[in-house]
């Protein structure tokens, strides 16, 4: 077969997958991104290998796989953005802030300590710390689509707060990186922290003076499908900028896209485009596709245990810390809790952090394993126990029943 044809049928077999195990997954009461990712990992070298069969002869198949993934996570938190409002998010600044803060520190500060603990020195340790802190919001953000509670006080504080990780543990990461290189770090830190500062003022009035003018035009030129057409540019600039401006992930770009262009009147046309674009083709790759990423096979079995403590503390870390944070910004006992849960999830950002670790020597292959299947669980972990925490009475109302 060509390699458009080899493309053709694994995109074809990952969606229909994708679909049935997300329906299994909800008909036993559970998010469908839970079945998504789960099917990806039987799907993954795991066990079938999908994209390394033997009629598959491309050798950029997997790549072109993950690429198409990569356009699903940004669609999925322009989607998250475009259902929230500029006002709302400022008005859980607070807690954006806090939860966001100690939702880095509490992980990091445990993942050190088990650095110390297996006789790391100090580097090393801070770096496997480091990895533990990194939220990868993008599949809480469907679970809470999916409950339809995205826009409540859980749901707003969790994207705010998942915001300033990312921001947070990509400073952290340069002042390491910086402290590495002497004289030169105090330098390197506020250049970081100019880039930052100077991506989210630039996105704010790009969303609150140009794009506005730019729908209106649009509309006056009758554009088939126009306005739809400039949210996904918009969205693809934003994700670009927030990487090369930035110095932040993709995805936080893309949902900042989707706060500036909520503010236009074609939300609603633009909602729909983009629900039908990303539901039926590109986010079931993504969710999908982490799963084919993992390797269970690459997992020493003499570090199980490792995996399964540096696991339990990442999950812990993050939800206590988080969940604090949220308390102490306000929310009550039960809305903290939500929140907490919602951070646990792991991402591409752990792994980078870890994959820097590793090519400099201070991880050894065992740790960086390590932080791979903790990534795994946390993954697996999070919609399954959001959406219990999420479904259950809170005790408040039990208390008001009785």
């Amino acid at each position: 077969m060509s390699p458009f044809l080899q493309l053709s049928i694994t995109l074809a077999i990952i969606i229909l997958a994708a679909k049935i195990a997300g329906w299994i997954s909800q008909r036993f009461g559970q998010p469908s991104v839970f079945g998504e990712l789960l099917v990806g990992v039987l799907l993954g070298p795991s066990l079938l290998n999908l994209t390394h069969l033997p009629f598959i002869t491309d050798v950029h198949l997997e790549e072109v796989v993950l690429e198409l993934g990569e356009m699903g996570v940004l669609i999925l938190m322009f989607l998250a953005g475009l259902e929230l409002e500029l006002g709302e998010m400022a008005r859980n600044g607070r807690v954006s802030v806090l939860a966001g803060l100690l939702g880095v520190v509490f992980p990091v500060g445990l993942g050190a300590a088990v650095g110390f603990a297996s006789g790391m020195e100090t580097r090393p340790a801070l770096f496997l710390g480091l990895a533990l802190g990194a939220t990868s919001v993008s599949i809480s953000a469907q679970t809470l689509m999916e409950l339809g509670i995205l826009r409540s006080r859980v749901g707003l504080g969790l994207l705010g707060a998942a915001v300033f990780d990312d921001i947070f543990v990509i400073l952290l990461l340069s002042v390491m990186t910086a402290l590495a290189d002497g004289s030169s770090g105090a330098g390197a830190i506020l250049f970081t922290i100019l880039r930052m500062a100077g991506f989210l003022v630039l996105s704010v009035l790009v969303g609150l003076y140009a794009l506005p003018f730019v729908s209106r035009w649009l509309n006056r030129l009758q554009i088939s499908r126009g306005n739809v057409a400039m949210a996904v540019v918009v969205m693809l600039m934003y994700a670009v900028a927030a990487e090369l401006i930035g110095g932040m992930a993709a995805i936080t770009g893309a949902f900042l896209a989707g706060l500036m262009v909520g503010r236009s009147g074609e939300k609603r046309n633009v909602e729909a485009g983009f629900a039908m674009l990303g539901y039926s083709f590109f986010i079931p790759i993504f969710f999908v596709d982490v799963g084919l990423r993992i390797n269970l096979t690459e997992l020493p079995i003499q570090a199980l245990w490792l995996v399964l403590g540096v696991s339990l503390v990442a999950i812990a870390g993050k939800w206590i810390g988080a969940g604090l944070g949220a308390k102490l910004a306000g929310f009550n006992w039960w809305e903290s809790v939500q929140l907490g849960a919602g951070m646990i999830s792991r991402g591409e950002v752990g792994l980078i952090v870890a994959a820097i670790g590793f090519s400099e020597g201070l991880l050894t292959r065992e740790f960086f394993s390590t932080v791979v299947g903790m990534v795994l669980i946390s993954t697996l972990v999070t919609p399954p126990l959001l959406r219990w925490v999420c479904t259950l009475p809170s005790p408040q109302k039990k208390a008001r029943e009785v």
